[in-house]
């Protein structure tokens, strides 16, 4: 007859006392399993189409981007009027306050732009400086009603190739508030510090 040795019984014996610590956590996730089911199953059907029903209650608050179509749109083809081989696009970041019920309204924060810019050398801040003040006076010729939040940043991808990149953010008001008469090299490394 085997004895099993006193090492499992206490192996055993923790393996249960964990389960039951872990139980009241199990029955509270399957009651609030059951209660969404139940708010599923006997909630109301949706409203028509020509109803607007304001969700009730409380929301949890999201940190997104919403894609800003028009803007992505806008930059995105002064981009390619730029360099053919260039693009952009643009996003709203901000808070989605969603609802128990799925529904979410959004709040935007700020308009944030990026853009992707083929160079032949990522070393030649002369000429990096020198888009970052082409991109500029595109964005900024923006309408203001299409800024949603406050301005940003501007993103910038130089791009030598598929795994040569060098990304540099520019936060729009910064470059309003102190860079009037800066070009080039200069431009360049007043957002850029090399790491």
């Amino acid at each position: 007859m085997n004895i099993p040795k006193l090492g499992y019984l206490s192996r055993t014996w923790d393996k249960i006392n964990v389960m039951k610590k872990s139980l009241p956590y199990i029955v509270i996730a399957a009651l609030v399993g059951a209660g969404v089911l139940a708010q599923n199953l006997f909630s109301p059907p949706p409203a028509t189409p020509t109803e607007t029903v304001q969700p009730a209650g409380q929301c949890a608050y999201v940190w997104v981007y919403h894609n800003a179509e028009e803007l992505s749109a806008m930059i995105d083809a002064e981009m390619r009027g730029l360099d053919p081989a260039a693009s952009g696009n643009a996003s709203f970041y901000g808070e989605d306050c969603v609802y128990a019920d799925g529904t979410s309204t959004f709040s935007a924060m700020e308009t944030d732009f990026y853009v992707r810019i083929p160079v032949a050398d990522l070393k030649n801040e002369d000429a990096l400086g020198q888009w970052i003040s082409q991109v500029f006076r595109l964005a900024l010729e923006f309408p203001t009603d299409m800024i949603q939040g406050k301005y940003g940043f501007v993103e910038f991808w130089f791009e030598k190739s598929d795994r040569e990149q060098l990304v540099v953010r520019v936060p729009i008001q910064e470059y309003m508030d102190g860079s009037h008469g800066i070009t080039g090299a200069a431009l360049f490394r007043m957002f850029y510090s090399g790491e």
